[in-house]
């Protein structure tokens, strides 16, 4: 069973570039998987997840672990074409449930867990000390719990906490231990599709660390391209490399 990103690719130097899906779609489907796996005690294969960019996906549901009182459930991330670092990684949702009559309705709570980061500075679309699951993830892990938990007419509180194992030495390859992200990479995704050799998604990460660095109060920022650069200024100019920038190829882009 394909996952629905079947024939759908973009050309770049005229070479077709298959789709993946991101981080965000594949804890949305966690999520809803544990979560189905909560009430019915029966072991899920796949979910179906309708992403923002309107792309319907069908997801494999792997590792799944069901007791009385939680589900933990699994989704591989693939970034198709993609040079990203979290290809194949597993994306884990732990689901448990505290159902409460002086509830009307349902209460989500979203949290991070092993491998994903926690926020450490101000500038970042969470707050200091929550989880690095970015806005829309939180809103589709959200959306897909609701419409389990309003099918099975539960009223409640219920828990997701999100899980990335390998993120913990794969965030050392991101950009976010300099941009305040610790202990994890982050759950991302505006559209819950990976674009393959995304230029705008490198871009997007460079200003946001520029924006980090100027709301934490800098009022001069040093760009470089790579880490040679990096280490040229460091030492034969003893700069204080803590207010750079690495722009890699982008040196217009960040400029503008």
């Amino acid at each position: 069973m394909g996952t629905g990103l079947e024939g759908k690719y973009v050309l770049k130097n005229n070479q077709k570039m298959a789709y993946g899906y991101t981080t965000g779609s594949c804890a949305a489907a966690a999520a809803k998987a544990a979560a189905i796996m909560l009430f019915t005690h029966e072991k899920v294969e796949h979910v179906s997840l309708m992403t923002p960019k309107g792309f319907l996906l069908n997801l494999e549901i792997l590792d799944v672990r069901i007791t009385e009182k939680n589900v933990i459930c699994a989704v591989k991330k693939d970034a198709g074409d993609d040079p990203d670092v979290t290809h194949g990684v597993l994306v884990y949702a732990n689901v448990h449930k505290n159902p409460d009559t002086k509830h009307k309705d349902v209460k989500v709570h979203i949290d991070g867990g092993i491998g994903v980061g926690r926020i450490t500075k101000p500038g970042l679309e969470q707050k200091i000390g929550e989880a690095a699951i970015n806005r829309v993830p939180r809103e589709m892990i959200n959306k897909e719990v609701l419409q389990i938990c309003e099918e099975n007419d539960f009223c409640g509180e219920i828990y997701v906490e999100i899980s990335i194992p390998a993120g913990v030495e794969l965030a050392k390859r991101t950009f976010n231990p300099r941009l305040g992200i610790e202990g994890g990479i982050s759950v991302l995704g505006t559209s819950g599709i990976v674009e393959p050799m995304s230029e705008a998604a490198l871009v997007a990460s460079i200003r946001l660390e520029m924006q980090m660095k100027r709301n934490n109060g800098a009022k001069i920022l040093l760009s470089t391209p790579g880490n040679y650069g990096t280490a040229y200024l460091k030492d034969s100019m003893g700069l204080d490399m803590g207010r750079s920038v690495k722009c890699s190829n982008f040196v217009g882009d960040t400029v503008d």
